[in-house]
C-alpha cells in the first residue's frame, strides 16, 4: 500500500505542473502552513469528486466523511484510486521526526492528495484545502454549487509548531447553548486548534450534572437576578456526551475545568457543610473573589470532590483535567479549626502550603484515574504537584517558574491571551471586564519566553486563549470578542516564528472574513478609528479615516447620524470647516459593520 501511494504521490506531482493553466492563484491560508509551493495557473474541482481512503481506520473515515459533508459529496470508497479525479486521503507509516499532526497536500490535474501518518494529521490538511475552496464551502450543510470550481495547483508540507492549541470558554458566569458550543468547536477546528478548555463551575453557576450530589444542578445552577427573577441552568450528562462526541469528530479534545478549593460557592450554596463556615450560602451574583472556599481540613470535602470527579473524568475521556487553584483567599482557613488541625497534622508551615496540600492530594487521585491535573499559576504557591501542568496567566513568570521545575507548561497570561479584554477604545466597544487586547498584538505574542534554555523550553506546551464571561451575556457577543483574535492566535500556536507577519496576515483575513461570513459568525470589524478624537481648528481641518480591510468600505455621516443609515461612502479625506461630530463604520462586502466610531470637531 505504501509502495501504490508513492508512487500515485509522485504522478499527481509531476502531472498537476503540467495541467494547470496560467492564471494567478489567490492563496490565503490561515494558520500559515509552514511550507507551501504554489504553481502558476489553477486545476479543476469538478462536482462529485469521489473521495478514496487508504485504509478503513476509523478516525480516517471520520475525517473523509467530514470532508464530504462540507464539499456536497456523498461516501467514499477504500482502496487506491482509479485514473480520473479523486480525492486521496492516505495515512502513511509513522516515521522518526514527523510531527503525527503534520500532513502534505497536493492539488494536481488527476485530483487531490493528502497524506499524514495520523487521521488527526489529515483532518488538519482537509482545513486547508477546504480554504482552497470558495467561502460558500463553510455556509451551512457545505458546498452547493459545485460546477466551474477551480483551485490553485500547490504542494504544502505542513505541521504545528506546537502540541496545545487552545481557546477557553467559561460558561459559569453565563451559559450558552449546546448548539453554539458546537459552533465554537467548528471555529476551533478550522482553525487547527485542538484543546477546547470547557470551564463549567464557577462562583456563579454550577453547569454540569453529577447525578451523586443532584443539589448542584438544583441549586448550584441558578442565580437571583436584580429584577427578582433567576438566571442559569445547565448541561446534562446527556449533552456533555454529545459535545464531546462531537468535538471528536473535529479532531477537538475537550478539557473540563473544575474549580477547587476556589470559585465554588455554587457548591457550597447546594453543599454548605463543605465550607469552613457552615454557611448558609447563595450562589454568588457578583463578579470577583469570594472569601468563601472549599475546607482544606475536613475529609468530606476530598470525597465529595473525588466522587465529582469520577463522573466527570467518565464523560471527558482527554488525558487532562483542570481544576482551577487560583484566586482562592485564605481568611476563612486562617480561622478555621479544622484547617489550622489538618496544617499541624501534616506539618504545614501556612495556609499557602495548605493549598498546596489540597491540589496534591486531588492529583494522586487523578492519578489513579490515569488523568494529569492542569491548574491556573497560583498551584506554584506553596509548593507544585509533582507531575502537574501549570496554566500560566499572570504574565508569563509561573510559566518560566514551572518550566525551569520541569513541569510543563501552557501559555496563558492576560497580556496577549485573554479575549474578555476590550479590542478598541471602550468609548466605543461593547463593555468588556477592562484591559486593552488588539488583533495586532495578540498577533505579536510568542509563546516561548527567551528566559529559557532550550531544554527548559520543552516544557511548553503551547498556548491558549480565554473567554471570560461576565461581561458577555450572549453567543453573539462572545463572537465578537473571540474572532478574529481567535484567528490571530491559531497562527500564533501553529505557523513558524520566522514566517509570521502581520502585513501578510492582514491580507490573509480579507479571504478568512468572507469565509466567516459564511458561517454566519459576528466577528469583529476593524473601526476606520482607532480611539475616540477631537479636535479643534480655527479655520479648516482635514480629517483621514483608515480602511484596514481590502474591498471593504468606509461609510460617514457628517451631522451625527447613524452612518448605515443614509450615510456617505468615504473616498479621500474630509475637509471640515465648521464644528460638526463625524460618525464612521467600516462595512464588509456581506454588509456585515463595525461598531460606530465618532470623531467630534469644534471650530473656534
Amino acid at each position: 500500500m505504501r509502495k501504490s501511494g508513492f508512487v500515485f504521490s509522485l504522478f499527481v506531482l509531476i502531472s498537476f505542473v503540467w495541467s494547470c493553466k496560467r492564471e494567478t492563484p489567490d492563496v490565503r491560508i490561515i494558520p500559515e502552513p509552514a511550507q507551501m509551493t504554489i504553481e502558476p495557473g489553477m486545476v479543476s474541482f469538478p462536482a462529485n469528486m469521489p473521495i478514496y481512503t487508504s485504509s478503513d481506520d476509523s478516525l480516517l473515515l471520520v475525517a473523509a466523511g467530514y470532508l464530504g459533508g462540507r464539499v456536497g459529496i456523498h461516501g467514499y470508497k477504500i482502496g487506491i484510486p482509479a485514473a480520473g479525479h479523486s480525492i486521496y486521503l492516505e495515512l502513511v507509516p509513522p516515521a522518526a521526526g514527523k510531527n503525527p499532526e503534520g500532513y502534505t497536500l497536493v492539488t494536481g490535474k488527476t485530483g487531490i492528495i493528502l497524506q499524514s501518518t495520523s487521521a488527526r494529521g489529515v483532518f488538519y490538511g482537509i482545513q486547508t484545502l477546504l480554504q482552497l475552496l470558495p467561502p460558500e464551502v463553510y455556509e451551512e450543510g457545505g458546498l452547493k454549487k459545485q460546477s466551474g470550481i477551480r483551485i490553485p495547483a500547490v504542494n504544502i508540507q505542513d505541521e504545528p509548531r506546537y502540541a496545545w492549541r487552545g481557546m477557553h470558554l467559561d460558561v459559569g458566569r453565563h451559559l450558552f447553548s449546546v448548539e453554539f458550543i458546537k459552533k465554537y468547536i467548528d471555529l476551533l477546528a478550522m482553525h487547527k486548534m485542538n484543546v477546547f478548555h470547557w470551564h463549567l463551575t464557577e462562583d456563579q453557576g454550577w453547569r454540569i450534572e453529577i447525578k451523586k450530589y443532584p443539589r448542584l444542578t438544583e441549586i448550584g445552577s441558578m442565580r437571583k437576578t436584580a429584577d427578582g427573577g433567576t438566571y442559569g441552568g445547565f448541561y446534562t450528562q446527556d449533552q456533555i456526551r454529545e459535545v464531546v462526541a462531537y468535538a471528536a469528530s473535529r479532531f477537538v479534545d475537550v478539557m473540563p475545568e473544575i474549580e477547587m478549593p476556589g470559585h465554588s460557592v455554587a457548591a457550597l450554596a447546594a453543599y454548605p457543610e463543605l465550607s469552613c463556615t457552615g454557611g448558609p450560602f447563595e450562589v454568588r451574583t457578583k463578579w470577583g473573589v469570594s472569601d468563601d472556599v472549599y475546607c482544606a481540613g475536613k475529609e468530606r470535602v476530598f470525597e465529595f470532590n473525588q466522587d465529582v470527579l469520577s463522573e466527570v473524568i467518565g464523560l471527558f475521556p482527554f488525558n487532562y483535567v483542570h481544576i482551577g487553584g487560583d484566586e482562592c483567599p485564605k481568611v476563612r482557613w486562617d480561622k478555621c479549626p479544622d484547617c489550622q488541625k489538618r496544617m499541624r497534622e501534616e506539618g504545614l508551615k501556612d495556609e499557602m502550603e495548605l493549598q498546596s496540600y489540597f491540589i496534591r492530594r486531588i492529583e494522586k487521585f487523578l492519578e489513579t484515574k490515569d488523568r494529569r491535573l492542569v491548574g491556573w499559576d497560583e498551584i506554584l504557591e506553596g509548593g507544585i504537584a509533582p507531575a502537574a501542568t501549570v496554566m500560566s496567566w499572570r504574565g508569563v513568570a509561573g510559566g518560566i517558574e514551572a518550566a525551569k521545575q520541569g513541569h510543563d507548561v501552557i501559555m496563558s497570561p492576560t497580556s496577549h491571551c485573554y479575549f474578555d479584554y476590550y479590542q478598541g477604545d471602550p468609548k466605543f466597544e461593547p463593555r468588556a471586564i477592562g484591559g486593552y487586547l488588539t488583533l495586532e498584538k495578540v498577533y505579536s505574542y510568542e509563546p516561548t519566553p527567551e528566559e529559557l534554555t532550550p531544554e527548559e523550553a520543552k516544557h511548553v506546551m503551547g498556548a491558549q486563549a480565554n473567554v471570560w464571561t461576565e461581561y458577555i451575556p450572549d453567543e453573539k457577543q462572545v463572537e465578537y470578542m473571540a474572532l478574529p483574535r481567535m484567528s490571530a492566535m491559531a497562527e500564533v500556536v501553529w505557523t513558524p516564528k520566522n514566517l509570521r507577519d502581520y502585513e501578510k496576515f492582514s491580507h490573509r483575513m480579507v479571504r478568512h472574513y468572507e469565509r466567516l461570513d459564511q458561517m454566519k459568525v459576528n466577528y469583529r470589524v476593524p473601526t476606520p478609528v482607532t480611539r475616540a478624537e477631537s479636535f479643534v481648528f480655527t479655520d479648516s481641518l482635514v480629517i483621514s479615516l483608515h480602511n484596514s480591510v481590502l474591498g471593504a468600505e468606509i461609510l460617514y455621516s457628517l451631522d451625527g447620524s447613524d452612518p448605515m443609515t443614509g450615510g456617505q461612502v468615504y473616498t479621500e479625506p474630509l475637509v471640515i470647516r465648521k464644528s460638526i461630530l463625524i460618525k464612521a463604520v467600516t462595512r464588509m462586502k456581506s454588509g456585515h459593520a463595525s461598531v460606530p466610531v465618532e470623531i467630534k470637531t469644534e471650530m473656534r
